[in-house]
């Protein structure tokens, strides 16, 4: 058996709990030359070990596609009226619980060889996991395929110091040698679909208006929806501010993909830890910030034009709704906003579509449904599953539009792509640092033997 089929197997094999038990931040990587801490200054003579494509692979997966979903849900009242359930903008499953599986979670792996986009193949089983059917050759493919270059270098900046890097992260972070995962979230995306949902799901009597909480608590563009009395007035039902949504929680898929890193950096006897990436403006290349820092990963940005309203109003109004908006990266990430659509309209019908309108459409095309229910299930679920109301639809439309006519941006209550402000670091870790400082309980077995059981190699430290 090869060296790396050792080291896979045995990742694949490592029992659950003992990731939760000895899963730990090791920041010190092979290559840190020097470690100054006074008396307890480190020196080391490793030198940079950057991980293998397999191990890459490896981790790669943890954030991928696992399986199918099920709407094992009701879609109809006690009383036997409809609720809406195409809230859905896949059936595969990632590996981890994403909010409506809008599967908004995108990851930027940044290593020796360059910045690379991790995007989902659509031309991979979603099942590829099972049964056996995951081997190290098929996973290094399957990784390749997920790999979009976006730089050809490290992503990295002209200083060390704050906004960029903070604290002792200057000295460990984003060093040679190492692999970086940082998750950027296309809120734009599931937005809309979270409007959708919360506007279509409810039924007469508990469907609350929509109000601006940075605009003096005005309407958020559905007046004549409370004059027709399709949404409930203020005295009637608690409405429901803008401000108060932030991220619908859109960001929870990001932490707990992460954890998955962390456990599977601790199954295969890697180093790393969790810290601060770069500022979200930085990394993404604000017009803020790209004079002094770079461009970072050059997303496009839309800077809202400063009217007099704006002007008068930027002191009381919270960030970031006046800052630059980066909407997305050309023709690899992009936002379901202007400029990527002729307006908040168009966005929101292209959204629908994705759904239900075209041929290969989540709620149109059987494919996935076929393979999840039993016989005939998956069309009598499709011919009979209630879709977005014209209602729900026309609302999201009109509140859309207010937010980029009121800002002009969307959204205006957090970013487009929104950075989560944490990134994930894999490398190899120099046993000898802690072998000299640290009791043994510091390092677990998967550490000590990674090198043999990854590379052919004997620890250096035993």
């Amino acid at each position: 058996m090869s060296e790396r089929k050792t080291g896979f197997e045995k990742a694949l094999e490592y029992p659950l709990f003992s990731a939760f038990l000895h899963r730990r931040t090791r920041r010190i990587s092979k290559g840190l030359h020097k470690v100054p801490a006074k008396s307890l200054t480190y020196t080391s003579t490793e030198k940079p070990q950057p991980l293998t494509p397999l191990e890459e692979a490896m981790l790669i997966a943890a954030t991928g596609i696992t399986g199918i979903t099920m709407h094992d849900m009701p879609f109809q009242t006690p009383e036997g009226k409809d609720i809406t359930l195409t809230l859905y903008l896949h059936i595969p499953g990632r590996a981890a619980s994403s909010p409506d599986n809008v599967q908004t979670t995108h990851f930027f792996m940044i290593n020796d060889s360059g910045t690379y986009f991790l995007r989902q193949p659509d031309d991979v089983d979603p099942y590829f996991f099972r049964d056996g059917g995951m081997t190290p050759d098929k996973l290094v493919a399957w990784a390749e395929k997920c790999k979009v270059k976006v730089l050809d270098h490290r992503l990295d900046f002209n200083t060390r110091n704050y906004p960029v890097y903070i604290g002792t992260n200057r000295y460990l972070s984003n060093v040679p040698g190492s692999t970086i995962f940082v998750p950027v979230v296309n809120l734009s995306k599931y937005y809309i679909n979270v409007l959708l949902y919360l506007i279509g799901q409810e039924p007469q009597g508990f469907r609350p208006t929509w109000i601006d909480d940075w605009r003096f608590y005005r309407s958020a563009g559905v007046k004549k929806w409370l004059k027709n009395g399709y949404l409930e007035p203020l005295e009637t039902l608690t409405p429901m501010p803008l401000g108060w949504l932030n991220t619908i929680r859109g960001h929870i898929e990001a932490d707990l993909l992460i954890q998955n890193l962390l456990l599977t950096i601790q199954a295969m006897g890697l180093g790393g830890w969790i810290h601060a990436s770069f500022p979200g403006p930085v990394l993404l290349g604000s017009p803020e910030t790209a004079d002094k820092y770079g461009k970072g990963l050059g997303f496009r940005h839309v800077t809202p034009e400063l009217t007099l309203c704006r002007r008068l109003l930027k002191l009381v109004t919270p960030l970031p709704a006046w800052l630059p908006n980066p909407v997305g990266l050309d023709n690899v990430l992009e936002g379901f906003c202007p400029p990527y659509y002729k307006d908040m309209n168009a966005a929101v019908d292209a959204l629908i579509e994705l759904k239900e309108k075209r041929r290969d459409a989540v709620y149109r095309d059987p494919k996935y449904f076929n393979q999840i229910f039993k016989g005939n299930l998956g069309k009598v679920f499709l011919d009979e599953v209630p879709r977005d109301t014209p209602e729900a639809i026309a609302i999201t439309k009109d509140i859309c539009t207010y937010i980029w006519e009121t800002y002009g941006r969307f959204p205006a209550h957090v970013d487009a792509m929104y950075v989560p402000g944490v990134w994930v670091q894999a490398h190899h870790t120099d046993l000898n640092y802690y072998d000299q400082l640290y009791q043994a309980a510091g390092i677990s077995e998967t550490q000590r033997e990674h090198q043999e059981r990854w590379h052919g190699a004997t620890a250096d430290t035993r």
